[in-house]
């Protein structure tokens, strides 16, 4: 998701949507799904996995079959467009707006809404999600995914716990996360999600080599998992550095479902 005229939303006009999703837990479940007179029937935030239905949960597959109407970006509502008779309200980042409002006003004249993420919505979701709370007035739910990122950490065999997780697939200032990336490289292994297109996985390489990280750190670029054309670059950092550049789809060779590994050395990630 990069920040340009084709983004609406300014972080610098109010606060950051992801830290409104993050202000307060979810209501306990007495309170919502059906909890008596008074509680609101709940929106649904569900993760969709990296695009492959076999990855869709079950509960997730529930709430989209179950809405009146979903929203969502248009290359997530289309992998789950088959599941449901729902209204579909797909988006881009230009009408994103719009569409969130109709979305608003179905729920709030008692329809069953649920929203769509790609993968997990706690990994890389909450800008989304934090819009989808401040638009509806009764709860949100998320329903976890499988995330492209679980896939990704299978396939470089880079154990959570001994993994630094970084998204940079959301607006506005990355400095802090490109720092935490910093500060792990070569200690621990590094999962990325880059930012189409302007933090690509060649520009992070180039960002981390910058920051003293070691060229010779094994790097994998798993692109469009679980997909019939799912693709796996093995390289190095310093390999990864000469795509760096650019700001299009035209100026990397890497798709936007990338995900990055940086693999540590094992004994430094033990």
């Amino acid at each position: 998701m990069s920040e340009d005229e084709s983004d609406p939303y300014d972080l610098d006009s109010g606060p950051d949507p992801a830290a409104f999703a993050a202000a307060a837990p979810e209501p306990s479940i007495d309170e919502t799904d059906g909890g008596g007179e008074d509680a609101d029937a709940p929106v649904y935030a569900v993760g969709v996995g990296p695009g492959n239905l076999e990855y869709l949960t079950p509960r997730g597959r529930q709430a989209i079959r179950e809405a009146d109407v979903v929203v969502g970006f248009e290359t997530v509502v289309d992998f789950v467009a088959d599941e449901t008779d729902a209204d579909l309200l797909t988006c881009g980042y230009a009408d994103e707006a719009d569409a969130l409002a109709e979305f608003g006003r179905r729920v709030a004249a008692g329809d069953r809404g649920t929203a769509v993420l790609m993968g997990d919505p706690n990994h890389s979701g909450y800008q989304f999600l934090g819009k989808v709370q401040r638009t509806v007035e009764r709860p949100v739910r998320v329903i976890p995914g499988i995330s492209s990122l679980q896939i990704a950490a299978s396939r470089a065999r880079t154990p959570m716990e001994d993994t630094r997780f970084v998204t940079l697939h959301k607006s506005g200032s990355l400095d802090a996360d490109l720092d935490r990336l910093a500060e792990a490289a070569g200690e621990r292994h590094l999962l990325v999600l880059p930012r189409p297109f302007d933090w690509m996985p060649g520009d992070i390489a180039e960002f981390l080599l910058d920051s003293d990280a070691d060229a010779s750190l094994d790097a994998l670029v798993l692109e469009r998992l679980t997909h019939d054309d799912e693709r796996i670059t093995r390289t190095t950092l310093g390999g990864l550095r000469d795509s760096a550049g650019g700001s299009g789809p035209d100026s990397t060779p890497y798709s936007d479902l990338s995900v990055l590994a940086v693999r540590a050395p094992v004994d430094a990630a033990d």
